[in-house]
């Protein structure tokens, strides 16, 4: 009994020290976690405070100071709600962009090796895999011939992209001349912040004028298939105007944020921007506007606006993600909508390349069928990401409808107000509407609820 009463009474001080260090850097830190995430924190580290607390100083931070590009309206007087909201978040006003979206690999491909042709000065490509394939290695060509050819070509990839990258590939860029970075290795501390918060970001562009982006990484599976199976369904898309100039001031932040040498600042419309050099043409078309989002952005910018959009919609909402496991206020957002009215389709592969969170997913999927939701499981694996709002609104880029997605990697979208755009966007989706099978909301067992509960509360750090 003596020797038992210690014991217990320094588990009790270290669980209580455990939680007061939570406490209190999440005050000092002004660290807004999602309630289920905070629980989660507070339970480990009462159930088992020697491998939680570790585990919370490694990988509990989502929000890092960044010195980054503040705009100052660009635009004039904002026609859309969504304008207002992204500006305050002191990011880039929409401008005018001409648009083209791929309607598949072979496009995207064509689509990219051409942006990357017709750079003169510099080329900055950020991806989160580079491809040990037939495409990854044309990929690399084209970025040595670049480099051969004067251009200055930087290369900035993640640090879990990096690993599945040989050695060799390095060597050749680096022969040929192309600056390269890794963003936050995994067992080197060259980026601020924990190793769980990836750049997940993917953007090719020329001389800060001509921006190629989407949801491709640069590997075959993407494009061309691997090993004699069909590409992935993606969608990607290339545009000009000062969209891209808003994408190469993100990179340079990236780039230096991983240790990369600054480029020079040029002032562009006013607004002196890094990473830019030549003046960026305005072009007629569409407007659209470059919404980055991850830890270092002040607020979860993508998040806020779908939470927005969903209470702004009034007929239509279609979405497709490879990944879906939203937190609890997106989720209710979606559930809301769908209630009042809103014909909501969700498109989702019925099997991912990632099993974990396609088991993870079930919880939400039956709360949304269960209010009307239309959830529609493709026989095949879509790696698409985007989302249209009735007529006036849509978004695509490199963000999943997941948690890890929307509240701790480094992501980029671009967002359409324009008719065209949007227009395609909804046709794209809607096209894959009848080769899907409809979800069945089945009730869960008691083993898989669980299994689920659990699963959840660390689903936003997998």
């Amino acid at each position: 009994m003596n020797a038992w009463f210690p014991r217990v009474t320094l588990h009790s001080l270290i669980v209580a020290i455990s939680v007061l260090i939570y406490v209190l850097t999440t005050r000092v830190e002004h660290e807004r976690r999602p309630p289920s995430i905070a629980i989660a924190w507070v339970l480990g580290m009462m159930a088992v405070p020697y491998l939680t607390l570790p585990i919370y100083l490694l990988f509990g931070r989502r929000k890092l100071p960044r010195k980054v590009l503040r705009w100052s309206g660009i635009g004039s007087h904002c026609a859309h709600w969504a304008e207002d909201l992204i500006e305050s978040f002191d990011l880039a006003s929409s401008a005018p962009s001409s648009v083209r979206l791929h309607q598949d690999g072979d496009e995207s491909a064509s689509a990219l090796f051409a942006t990357m042709s017709s750079a003169t000065l510099r080329l900055d490509i950020c991806t989160y895999i580079l491809g040990n394939d037939a495409f990854g290695r044309e990929a690399m060509q084209r970025m040595i011939e670049r480099a051969r050819s004067g251009v200055q070509v930087r290369f900035l990839i993640d640090g879990v992209g990096a690993i599945q990258m040989p050695r060799s590939c390095f060597k050749h860029l680096n022969i040929a001349g192309i600056e390269t970075a890794i963003f936050s290795p995994l067992f080197a501390r060259k980026t601020q912040g924990p190793r769980n918060l990836r750049n997940h970001r993917k953007m090719v562009i020329a001389d800060g004028a001509q921006l190629w982006t989407g949801g491709r990484n640069l590997a075959a599976e993407y494009f061309i298939g691997l090993k004699g199976a069909k590409p992935w369904r993606d969608l990607s898309f290339d545009l000009q105007g000062l969209v891209a100039a808003a994408a190469a001031s993100q990179f340079e932040a990236d780039w230096v944020a991983a240790g990369g040498r600054p480029a020079a600042k040029t002032t562009v419309a006013g607004v002196v921007t890094p990473g830019i050099v030549t003046p960026v043409p305005q072009s007629a078309g569409g407007r659209a506007q470059f919404l980055p989002s991850g830890p270092d952005q002040a607020e979860d910018t993508v998040h806020a606006l779908l939470i927005d959009a969903c209470f702004h919609v009034r007929e239509r909402m279609l979405a497709v993600t490879p990944y879906f496991v939203p937190d609890v206020s997106l989720e209710t957002a979606m559930r809301l909508a769908a209630r009042r009215g809103v014909q909501i389709d969700l498109v989702l592969p019925a099997v991912s390349n990632h099993r974990l969170a396609d088991f993870a997913r079930n919880r939400a999927l039956r709360a949304l069928k269960n209010a009307g939701v239309s959830i529609h499981l493709l026989p095949y694996m879509i790696h698409a990401k985007a989302v249209v709002f009735d007529e006036s609104l849509a978004l695509s880029g490199s963000v999943n409808l997941d948690s890890r997605s929307l509240l701790l990697n480094y992501e980029c979208a671009v967002v359409f107000y324009g008719a065209g755009e949007i227009d395609w966007l909804a046709n794209w989706i809607q096209k894959l509407i009848p080769e899907a099978q409809p979800f069945g909301a089945q009730a869960a067992g008691l083993w898989r609820d669980i299994g689920e509960g659990l699963l959840l509360t660390v689903a936003y750090q997998l």
